[in-house]
């Protein structure tokens, strides 16, 4: 059985349908890139999946679970974490409090010294626990992407959405961001990642689902997509070879 399956998802808001009757699944361990231009539905689809947005039609379920029709907090109980386009940090808080309260509020509802410690371990993943008890204020924009990236960790998660997590990161900045999602694979986690630097879907996603226009046109290994005329048309134009 794969473990999230998105079966028949369509978003409309009034006469707009965002989301077009989307089908597909990932297995467990799998990072599958979610690609298309600008407008083609792809963060409506992560907020379906994370609950932020309710389904028009259609059913979303994880591990046979339906997830459809659950509360955001439901779902992240459910074991499903996300990151947004925009970083959403607690700045009056330590890194370590901002951590904590996906541990309290994610998949295994820890409290007290066993947060604190779910939450030091997400932060050493990202590289950030030597600067536990520093302000989050005090963080520069990559290191504030890395304590949101550790907010999803905590919440322990079989699934991680990142929505264009690497955007607006310099080229050194990208190598480190590519290094650390390489790195998550190895705990069996399951990602589906919002990204246009095809730089980081080459180098982290043997898979690519490609959306236009709310439907999905692609779903297929990456260099076999990155050639498809109907993707290329799409989305990728010139970039192709970038």
């Amino acid at each position: 059985m794969s473990l999230l399956s998105i079966e028949s998802v369509t978003k409309r808001f009034g006469g707009l349908t965002a989301v077009d009757d989307v089908s597909f699944t990932l297995d467990a361990g799998e990072i599958v890139g979610l690609l298309g231009p600008n407008g083609s539905g792809k963060t409506t689809l992560i907020n379906l999946v994370s609950g932020n947005l309710p389904v028009s039609s259609g059913r979303i379920t994880l591990a046979g679970a339906t997830l459809t029709g659950r509360r955001p907090d439901q779902i992240a109980r459910a074991g499903v974490a996300r990151t947004f386009q925009l970083v959403r940090i607690l700045p009056s808080l330590t890194l370590s409090e901002n951590v904590m309260i996906p541990a309290v509020f994610g998949a295994k509802a820890h409290w007290g010294a066993e947060a604190l410690a779910v939450a030091q371990d997400a932060l050493k993943q990202v590289g950030l626990d030597d600067r536990a008890d520093m302000s989050a204020s005090r963080l520069s924009y990559i290191d504030q992407k890395r304590l949101e990236l550790a907010r999803a960790l905590a919440a322990e998660p079989q699934v991680l959405l990142l929505d264009e997590w690497l955007a607006g990161l310099n080229p050194s900045e990208l190598a480190e961001g590519i290094a650390l999602i390489r790195g998550l694979t190895d705990s069996g986690i399951t990602i589906l990642m919002v990204e246009h630097i095809m730089e980081a879907v080459r180098a982290l996603c043997p898979r690519v689902i490609v959306m236009n226009s709310g439907q999905l046109i692609a779903d297929e290994a990456t260099e076999t997509a990155l050639t498809d005329p109907q993707v290329i048309a799409a989305y990728l134009g010139e970039s192709v070879d970038a």
